[in-house]
């Protein structure tokens, strides 16, 4: 006879509980860092940088975000529910170094004005995520699967940040209005 830890009714309502949890975490947490960061339309500096032809609408930004904190905060949660998975909290600590190197990444542009640097945490945004993305689906396959769109995100998000700094390199570090270059 197989004895279970919980019933599949129990292991819902421990999912259910961790979402409404870690989904507004990270929603709200993604929220905050990027209006510290200064990010959006009433941002100068950004207003004043030549845009990469790849740049899509502003409304693309929010939108995707959002979907993405969802997914980010569903796979979490995924994670933390599943009592007596082999490496769930190497895979939530993952998940949590992934999470900061995300919430850094907008103070340092937006805010900042270091585009550089921005770049480089989208590196290590990008390794982290990958690894919390294996941690993740060696504990619950979907929630690895969750975080794929996020990955290929940080990828597309890595290609308009190295834009960004290649068609600006007057405005890496400014403390004001940046200025237009053109090449």
């Amino acid at each position: 006879m197989i004895r279970h830890l919980a019933s599949p009714v129990q292991l819902r309502a421990s999912l259910i509980r961790w979402a409404l949890f870690t989904v507004p975490l990270t929603i709200g947490l993604g929220f905050l860092s990027g209006g510290a960061g200064g990010s959006g339309p009433d941002n100068a500096w950004f207003a004043a940088l030549t845009r990469p032809a790849i740049f899509p609408p502003p409304i693309v930004f929010p939108v995707a975000w959002t979907l993405f904190y969802t997914l980010m905060g569903t796979a979490l949660a995924m994670v933390a529910a599943a009592r007596g998975a082999t490496g769930r909290w190497i895979a939530v600590a993952g998940f949590v170094v992934q999470f900061a190197l995300n919430l850094a990444w907008s103070p340092v542009f937006f805010g900042q004005h270091q585009m550089a640097v921005a770049l480089g945490i989208i590196g290590g945004m990008f390794v982290t995520t990958a690894i919390t993305l294996v941690l993740f689906w060696r504990v619950r396959p979907l929630a690895g699967a969750l975080l794929i769109p996020y990955l290929a995100w940080i990828c597309f998000a890595g290609l308009l940040n190295y834009q960004f700094l290649a068609l600006n390199p007057a405005a890496e570090g400014a403390s004001g209005a940046a200025v237009r270059v053109k090449i």
